[in-house]
């Protein structure tokens, strides 16, 4: 463990105590500033949920609940500006040391390069291939010219058209001699070629040409310029990820189930997706939806009816509020599983509204865990899912089971460092004493 990890560690854990005294400084000097300014975001969230779910006079009143949330939260700022004469200087106090406690965390959790090139040895394909899809991402194959940027390091492609199988397309490359596959595409797309590479022990490359490309994002990949990806043919690293599957068909992102998936298999989704949703979360979700018919068994055995959302993730997403949306590690042998079970429009509308404050575990009908597997089943025998963004029906009971470490990636040589800088998100105080201790984290 380097000097300068150690001490950036004991850096970060005294900014973090520092701070935690200036919060407790800040609410015995507003704290009734900070209870109305909390209140006025939970009535906010709940003004918002009826205006959302509800028709009419029903919405009319969530939209009036929602002004009136925010008029008491911008109240809440106004008044403790005002009170307190030391208010900017302690937000900036409170600020800085935030920063100082989360850059010094990030440095002491992040490995140097020569401990990161112990881990890896680059790795090149002998007969590579390429299968492009020149319709994903608007057109970001020919816009970044990913053909002819494979043809200069000699890399084989192949593009998909119209009426072509891409499973028999990657397929054929395997039966040709490929040595490696590579999908330039959206995620749907990554994990059909990628469950061809497994198939066959190949190392697969990601090129994220998708239009929002979640697992290149979450493999801390390159998206603004997919041609950087494509490097990984010839300078590239092997990693080991997992990969998750849904009675036995692959996915690398999630499968969702209820209404998200519901929303997804109307025909007019895809042509315009905010009317489309607009016009049915009232049914799906107001106080005289069906509940859906989906049944689970949660962490601590309870048997779960009606859930209106059920999200399964291939790893769990990030908890924290900036990155609620991505996966800080990709290796963790674990789905991650969020489910939302209220009976009733009013337990959905609390539920919102702990959320918005950050206390949506309180609530009883939130559920999120992390398990190797999971079972979903229906009365029905079917089920709509959303994988990785496909709208797709399935017999039910959905089997869920995480493959760890499975998928072998061939990914650029710089990816490692990225990887480890996304890993380095998840600050905890047990690390970094650790670190500060001199002993590896973990």
């Amino acid at each position: 463990m380097s000097r300068q990890r150690r001490i950036s560690a004991v850096v970060a854990l005294l900014a973090a105590a520092g701070l935690l005294v200036a919060i407790l400084v800040f609410l015995v000097n507003s704290g009734l500033h900070f209870v109305l300014g909390v209140a006025g975001l939970a009535v906010a969230a709940l003004g918002a949920w009826w205006a959302i779910t509800e028709r009419g006079v029903r919405r009319g009143v969530g939209i009036g609940v929602g002004v009136l949330g925010v008029a008491a939260l911008i109240s809440a700022l106004v008044l403790a500006v005002v009170d307190s004469g030391a208010f900017v200087v302690h937000l900036f106090a409170a600020v800085a040391l935030g920063v100082i406690a989360v850059v010094s965390a990030r440095y002491a959790l992040t490995p140097h390069l020569h401990e990161l090139d112990l881990m890896h040895a680059p790795w090149r394909p002998r007969h590579p291939v390429l299968i492009c899809n020149p319709k994903s991402g608007g057109g970001k194959v020919d816009r970044f010219e990913l053909v002819e940027a494979a043809h200069r390091i000699g890399v084989e492609t192949v593009v998909l058209g119209p009426d072509d199988d891409l499973e028999q397309l990657a397929r054929d490359a395997v039966a040709r001699g490929a040595d490696c596959l590579g999908m330039a595409g959206g995620d749907g797309s990554q994990a059909l070629v990628a469950a061809i590479a497994i198939e066959h022990d190949l190392p697969f490359v990601c090129v994220s040409a998708g239009t929002r490309n979640h697992f290149a994002l979450d493999l801390g990949l390159d998206r603004s310029d997919p041609r950087r990806n494509v490097r990984a043919f010839t300078d590239g690293v092997i990693r080991r990820v997992d990969y998750a599957t849904v009675n036995g068909r692959l996915f690398v992102n999630n499968v969702s189930l209820g209404v998200y998936a519901t929303i997804v298999q109307q025909d007019s989704y895809r042509d315009d997706k905010t009317q489309t949703t607009a016009a049915l979360l009232p049914e799906l979700l107001g106080n005289t939806a069906e509940p859906f018919d989906l049944q689970f068994t949660s962490a601590d055995g309870t048997a779960e009816d009606g859930a209106f959302l059920i999200l399964v993730s291939n790893n769990p997403y990030s908890g924290a509020l900036l990155d609620a949306g991505e996966r800080r590690r990709m290796d963790t042998g674990l789905l991650g599983v969020v489910a939302v079970s209220p009976r009733t429009g009013a337990e959905a509308a609390t539920l919102v509204a702990l959320s918005a404050v950050g206390l949506r575990k309180t609530s009883p009908h939130w559920h999120e865990f992390t398990t190797p597997t999971f079972e979903v089943s229906s009365a029905g025998g079917t089920a709509y899912a959303g994988v990785d963004g496909e709208a797709l029906e399935l017999t039910t009971p959905l089997r869920f089971r995480s493959h760890h470490k499975g998928l072998r990636l061939l990914v650029p040589s710089d990816n490692p460092l990225a990887e480890s800088r996304r890993r380095a998100r998840d600050v905890s105080v047990r690390a970094l004493v650790q670190i500060a201790a001199g002993r590896p984290p973990g």
